[in-house]
């Protein structure tokens, strides 16, 4: 039990309220949510920008982006005047509470080049958050601009509605489930996530006993020549790696034992999947399929075949221990599932906006320097079309990958209305299905979730509110090199694959 439960437990009334107000000064509410857009501005922005830039096609015109940064949110009068924006003000001018967004760019046109920091447009800041000017006012100066010093923030202000943005619960990416069909026939299923894509592959046995593998638009493909095409070619090697050896294991060697170099798997795997085109084009083809979305998590390059092909054994070997155990995951278990928090939803919807903006800066670059025509890159790069996208999401609820619902307007009837509004949380499971399982309550809710609030009808159990004083942890940053050099100090050897 946490020490802070022990104190609680062990206190007389007093003591007990005396902790809570301590608590209560010292840690919003909706902390979670607020701390997640903090780091989407402080980090996830640059680290967007970092992959877009990656992702960029350079053409005649090539566009390198720099630092962004974002500040607090102002307003600029009919007449020119700037001062800060405060929330009260948006409400009652119907306005959005939002702020300038700014990115160092340079632009390279034959031996030309033009680098300049630019407005690219604004994003809506969330009420109490790191870049809202309420950051940090004492309770006299909320009082003062006619705020509720109750109000613990955590919603956006767009056109002088209150909209709250609603925690998502999905199913954990990047980690391996073992599931049933509808025949009951086990199957392992690994949402495998990069960024703003994620794409299932499906592990699962043929009725020959032939392991395979599906993912994207490829169906059914066999697991030992995918993992001969991405480089462990001996029969050695693939038994060592999968380290599990029965009849199914056996027949799946045997069956592919004619397989002897990489050229031989990718042949073998294109006539499976029949591609068309000439030998070489379907060579390739199928390579940079693999490359891009074959567990893009672990890498898109080629340099990352060699850990998919050890990954797949992995997998391999846990499939086939949990179908004798007949092991099934439990998905329900909140060990197999995150919470999708402010920072995530924004970043995905950043993410897409600026591919869109920079493309379309890239164009016009393009087609005025066939021209020869002067251009100002600032006013390439102000875009109202970038603005009014990220607020009309807002506005709407319509979010990237067609979700839907993913805002709602604030509820203001009273303290305990409001507090529930913002700890919201929404399945991804469609509400028309029955889900038994999904709806019911799991011993892993305790105290995360409230269990008794929930709406009735067709949305039962699939829309929660998180317990009071629940917090949602987010995930650690860690640095790959320096881990694996810890674990090699630590006498861990790395897998040579000759």
């Amino acid at each position: 039990m946490p020490k802070i439960q022990e104190e609680f437990f062990s206190m007389d009334e007093n003591k007990e309220h005396l902790l809570v107000k301590k608590f209560l000064e010292e840690h919003s509410l909706v902390e979670s949510n607020i701390l997640s857009f903090n780091n989407f501005i402080d980090h996830r922005m640059q680290l967007i920008c970092q992959e877009v830039n990656k992702n960029l096609v350079s053409e005649d015109v090539t566009i390198e982006l720099g630092k962004i940064r974002v500040e607090k949110p102002d307003l600029i009068e009919a007449d020119g005047s700037k001062h800060p924006l405060l929330p009260t003000e948006a409400r009652l001018r119907n306005m959005t509470y939002s702020a300038p967004v700014y990115m160092e760019i340079t632009v390279r046109a034959g031996n030309e080049s033009e680098h300049s920091e630019v407005e690219i447009g604004r994003i809506p800041i969330m009420v109490k958050s790191k870049y809202c000017h309420l950051h940090n006012f004492t309770k006299e100066q909320l009082i003062e601009q006619n705020i509720d010093p109750a109000d613990p923030g955590g919603y956006f202000i767009v056109n002088g509605n209150e909209r709250v943005l609603v925690l998502l619960e999905d199913l954990a990416p990047n980690i391996p489930f073992i599931i049933e069909d509808a025949k009951e026939k086990a199957t392992l299923r690994i949402l495998s996530q990069r960024g703003a894509y994620r794409i299932p592959t499906t592990l699962s046995e043929s009725a020959e006993g032939l392991m395979q593998l599906s993912f994207s638009r490829f169906k059914d493909i066999p697991a030992i020549p995918l993992i001969k095409a991405l480089g462990i070619i001996k029969d050695a090697d693939i038994a060592g790696l999968i380290g599990k050896e029965n009849d199914s294991f056996v027949v799946n060697l045997y069956e592919y034992a004619d397989i002897h170099t990489v050229n031989d798997a990718v042949t073998s795997i294109i006539e499976k999947t029949g591609m068309v085109g000439t030998k070489k084009e379907a060579v390739e083809k199928l390579r940079s399929r693999i490359d891009s979305y074959l567990l893009p998590h672990i890498g898109v390059s080629e340099d990352s075949r060699i850990e998919k092909a050890i990954t797949l054994c992995k997998l391999i070997k846990q499939f086939s221990i949990v179908k004798e155990k007949k092991l099934i995951t439990d998905k329900d278990h909140y060990a197999n599932k995150r919470v999708k928090l402010s920072g995530d939803l924004f970043s995905d919807l950043f993410r897409v906006n600026l591919t869109i903006l920079l493309r379309d800066i890239q164009h016009s670059l393009q087609r005025l320097s066939k021209k020869k025509k002067i251009y100002s890159l600032k006013t390439l790069a102000k875009s109202t079309l970038f603005t009014h996208r990220i607020e009309s999401a807002i506005a709407t609820g319509s979010w990237i990958g067609e979700k839907t619902g993913v805002t709602q307007n604030m509820d203001k009837t009273n303290y305990l209305a409001m507090l529930s509004k913002l700890q919201y949380v929404v399945s991804m499971l469609p509400t028309e299905q029955e889900n038994f399982r999904a709806r019911t309550l799991h011993p892993t809710h305790y105290g995360r979730f409230c269990p008794i609030e929930t709406p009735e009808g067709t949305p039962i159990g699939l829309r929660k509110n998180l317990a009071l004083l629940a917090k949602i942890s987010t995930a650690v940053v860690l640095d790959e090199k320096s881990f694996v050099k810890t674990l090699e100090e630590n006498g861990m050897k790395k897998i040579e694959i000759k």
